[in-house]
């Protein structure tokens, strides 16, 4: 699940790792779509401020970010290639310690 590290910086290098598809992105983040997810985990690495983390991973007060992207995914469009970052991603990669 991509989870609010993503907020603000919407690095889109998971997107390229995919083999399925399964990202959709907004104005300020990336979801994934956990039904059309595999669990193949090549996003997570992937992930320059570490915002994604397998649904079983996910500390108790991360876990509502499941229904987030389940929500999120079907109202968002699928990206299937990268985007530049949002403006100011490099300074929030820094102050997440990335």
């Amino acid at each position: 699940m991509v989870t609010d590290n993503c907020r603000g910086c919407r690095y889109t290098e998971c997107v390229t790792v995919c083999p399925v598809e399964c990202f959709h992105v907004d104005d300020t983040m990336t979801y994934i779509d956990p039904e059309n997810c595999i669990d193949c985990g090549g996003c997570a690495p992937a992930c320059p401020v570490g915002a994604i983390e397998p649904d079983y991973r996910l500390a108790a007060d991360k876990k509502y970010w499941i229904d987030v992207n389940r929500k999120r995914a079907a109202e968002t469009p699928i990206i299937s290639a990268r985007l530049p970052a949002l403006p100011g991603a490099d300074e929030r990669r820094q102050a997440l310690g990335r």
